[in-house]
């Protein structure tokens, strides 16, 4: 018995060490991802590569600094199965002063392993809204918060955090300020900055894979994921008001292009926003039928030039631009669409420059050209060789093949004068200039 005590008493310090939190004594990396502004793919995709990044370079910890108004609900959802199912814990801060974790940032905060704000910014305002921030038709609105409920509380409940809240930021829009969200238990902690956010990470400890991990700041290495140019293009063309305008201004310049020919430089630079334009709508919620009634509104303008139909085909053709632009975007939970004056804008503007352009062109096919073959009649050419009554001329900077009703007796750099012209044939006779004998 004396044996088994004295071999227990040699165990505990070991058994003690195993049963203690998990202490890092070593470099901890932590990486830190901004991300600010409307959530879209772009930034979906970004967090991704972001996440990723930090796996691969073994980081300890992945901070998201948030600062969002909102955004896309299939793109929100796709975002917290990401941060559910991160290989490392992710921390949200929101921040710094006056920032929001509104909307879409409720169920990335809820669904975040370490959650924390700064102590003047706000979380809240979840309760869907359709396009241009309307509330939803009464027959889809209980079927989508519902479904939105179901998220935010699984999210919230596999973080033990204040449940009945975060339902309430849905179904009732309810905000609060950091602070207040410490106290209730939404988020876990308030800090004043990154650092300072991790730092009391590091005090305070967290769960992961059953280990109670703590740190000491000193250790700590803070890197930061810096995005490349190409998010910030997409992200910036993802908006759906600029995805508008650059498919409306593709198109315009396209049509200026090809109602008047050798501009090159619309066409060009219509061709690139309307590419862009496309891509956009690609990637966000888009009406097909939107896009074919703003096509059939530029095609019934190309029609009013060929067609005399007193201005019918362009009221048509503006009212179905407008009709094309106002159901573009379909409905999606956190799309903010393109608001109503700048649909009116941007309509009443491509009227009136492809009214331009169509007046240009009928304004060119109802005056007489001003080079033609009439214009040649009555020059004066110099003779480059001549034989009886045909021969070469030079006129205008080119060679023309010219012949006489009579045969002719000229030298080369005589002076002849046009007479008529027959296609590219010059009918010339002797200049009044120069005295020439007939042969």
């Amino acid at each position: 018995m004396r044996h088994a005590l004295f071999f227990q008493l040699l165990l505990l310090p070991l058994y003690l060490f195993l049963s203690s939190p998990v202490l890092a004594n070593e470099p901890f990396p932590v990486h830190v991802l901004k991300i600010q502004g409307s959530i879209n793919p772009a930034q979906q995709d970004l967090l991704q590569e972001a996440m990723d990044h930090a796996f691969k370079e073994r980081a300890q910890l992945f901070v998201l600094q948030l600062d969002t108004p909102g955004g896309l609900g299939e793109t929100t959802r796709n975002m917290v199965k990401q941060i559910l199912n991160a290989p490392l814990p992710v921390a949200i801060w929101v921040g710094p002063d006056g920032s929001r974790a509104a909307s879409a940032g409720v169920f990335l905060v809820a669904a975040s392993a370490i959650a924390g704000m700064s102590p003047n910014s706000n979380i809240g305002s979840a309760r869907p809204v359709g396009v241009g921030g309307e509330d939803i038709p009464e027959a889809m609105a209980d079927k989508i918060l519902n479904d939105f409920i179901s998220l935010v509380r699984a999210s919230a409940q596999s973080r033990g955090r204040n449940v009945d809240w975060y339902v309430s930021a849905v179904k009732d829009s309810a905000n609060l300020t950091g602070t207040e969200a410490a106290m209730n238990r939404v988020v876990d902690l308030v800090a004043v900055s990154v650092p300072d956010f991790i730092e009391q990470i590091g005090i305070r400890g967290f769960e992961w894979q059953n280990e109670r991990i703590y740190y000491n700041i000193n250790d700590v290495a803070i890197i930061d994921f810096e995005p490349g140019l190409w998010y910030s293009i997409l992200s910036w063309m993802l908006d759906p008001q600029i995805a508008y305008f650059l498919l409306m201004g593709g198109l315009a310049g396209i049509f200026f292009e090809l109602t008047n020919p050798g501009a090159i430089f619309p066409g060009v630079l219509g061709g690139l926003c309307l590419l862009l334009g496309l891509y956009a709508l690609s990637i966000l919620p888009t009406n097909v039928a939107g896009l074919l009634l703003i096509l059939f509104g530029l095609m019934l303008f190309g029609l009013e030039l060929m067609i005399s139909s007193f201005g019918l085909l362009s009221l048509a053709a503006v009212i179905s631009i407008f009709f094309g632009s106002v159901i573009l975007f379909r409905f999606e939970y956190g799309i903010g669409g393109v608001p109503m004056p700048s649909i009116i804008v941007t309509t009443i503007g491509i009227s009136a420059f492809v009214g331009l352009c169509l007046y240009l062109v009928a304004k060119a096919h109802r005056n007489k050209p001003f080079i033609g073959p009439h214009q040649l009649i009555g020059q004066t050419a110099k003779v480059k060789h001549w034989s009886r009554d045909h021969g070469v001329v030079h006129l205008q900077g080119e060679s023309w093949t010219a012949v006489s009703d009579a045969p002719l007796s000229l030298q080369p750099d005589d002076v002849v004068s046009v007479s008529n012209v027959d296609g590219l044939v010059l009918h010339v006779i002797p200049s009044s200039t120069h005295n020439m004998s007939g042969g």
